[in-house]
């Protein structure tokens, strides 16, 4: 059997990022910067005041106290957003507010609360210190600065940066387009009646959530019968579509599989089936189809989820640039003893106490019990080599939450 690792290497490999783009700043939120952003003006642009208040000659101001103050004509208001340049006479203050301009000739600011808030004639009962609460042209940011690098996140304060610099937009890595295809004849939507031998499709639906969560976009979600001309006409209307399919189900040994039957037997469909050594999850498939990459997941529940974050969701989070890629390992206290099959990779169910550093097995092994995956918040991960761990042995664990 195929390791759990190799068959990383191997899916990772085939999952390739998408061609830089460049989007609209509110579109590339989110996503990873393909290149470095240098800033073609200043922060400030131009020297401004700090605070409400009156633009002055500190020298103006001299010996200004609350018992004595400088008395100063107010000869200009200048408010956020005028545009011509002005300049301060010798004895005069502006009244100015915050981000406006600062006029030619002053050196400081007084505050508003230090003064009698005058507009004709201003009581200063502070001495202006210069320099006092004047923004400076480029402070913040110099021109020619690289202010961001490439493979950083477009974050909220990334995009405020760059749209205060006047970039209208960004390039990106951007995000993998995944269609989601669940297969089996006993499938059908959840609301629909449900007939002897049916059940309620739910691995499109959970699939799908993971690739959003993944930071990934859904092109399509589709169910199929086992039927592999079904299965055919999804892939040739959806494949183009998409930078990867996502299968689960038919990739067992039985009968009626119908992932291996439409990809097994045609060469040049490039798809290889493999059994990983790993609980839940050994049947599995990754490829080439109508010139997409393929990777074929187990069809229960519980094997088609965990085979996601095993294999999927850090090959997709790779792709997109995404420096986080895995999920947090973390190392934890079990509090009871497990087991796990000799020779195989064991992803069990668990509820990790960050808090305590402690982490409980959580519901039966077996692949079919997706109630217990829902309510756990971690995976332990036991090696090929364990049969047996004990109560109080430290023990890694993947943080899914």
């Amino acid at each position: 059997m195929r390791s759990v690792a190799e068959h990383q290497r191997v899916v990772t490999d085939i999952i390739r990022a998408r061609p830089a783009v460049t989007l609209a700043l509110r579109e590339a939120q989110g996503l990873v910067l393909a290149g470095d952003v240098v800033a073609q003006l200043s922060l400030p642009v131009f020297d401004n005041s700090a605070m409400d208040g009156y633009a002055v000659r500190a020298e103006d101001t001299a010996g200004a106290t609350d018992e004595h103050p400088v008395m100063l004509p107010v000869a200009e208001d200048i408010p956020a957003g005028r545009t011509d340049e002005l300049r301060l006479a010798r004895g005069t203050a502006h009244r100015i507010m915050t981000g406006a301009p600062m006029p030619s000739g002053a050196t400081a600011v007084v505050p508003v609360e230090a003064t009698d808030g005058g507009v004709q004639t201003v009581a200063i009962r502070q001495q202006a210190t210069p320099g006092k609460h004047i923004r400076r042209a480029g402070e913040d940011v110099a021109a020619g600065t690289t202010v961001l690098h490439a493979g950083q996140h477009a974050t909220p304060a990334a995009l405020g940066l760059a749209a205060a610099l006047g970039l209208p937009e960004l390039t990106v890595i951007p995000r993998q387009r995944v269609l989601v295809i669940s297969t089996g004849s006993e499938l059908v939507p959840p609301g629909s009646p449900l007939r002897p031998g049916q059940i309620y499709e739910s691995n499109a639906v959970m699939l799908a959530a993971a690739v959003r969560d993944a930071g990934a976009v859904v092109a399509a979600t589709e169910t199929a019968g086992d039927d592999v001309a079904q299965l055919a006409a999804i892939i040739e209307r959806c494949a183009g579509d998409a930078d990867l399919i996502i299968t689960s189900g038919g990739v067992s040994a039985g009968a009626y599989e119908v992932v291996k039957d439409a990809f097994g037997r045609a060469g040049d469909q490039g798809v290889e089936f493999v059994k990983v050594a790993m609980q839940p999850g050994m049947p599995q498939g990754v490829g080439v189809v109508a010139g997409t990459p393929i990777v074929t997941l187990p069809g229960n529940p519980v094997s088609a989820l965990v085979s996601f974050e095993v294999f999927i969701r850090p090959a997709l989070r790779m792709a997109m640039g995404f420096p986080d890629a895995l999920r947090p390992r973390r190392a934890a206290m079990l509090t009871e003893s497990v087991t796990s099959p000799r020779g195989k990779r064991q992803f069990r169910r668990a509820v990790l106490d960050a808090d305590s550093g402690q982490v409980t097995s959580y519901g039966p092994p077996a692949s079919h019990h997706l109630r217990w995956l829902a309510s756990a918040n971690a995976l332990l991960d036991l090696p090929e080599d364990v049969v047996e761990v004990f109560a109080g042995t430290e023990v890694q664990v993947w943080d899914l939450s």
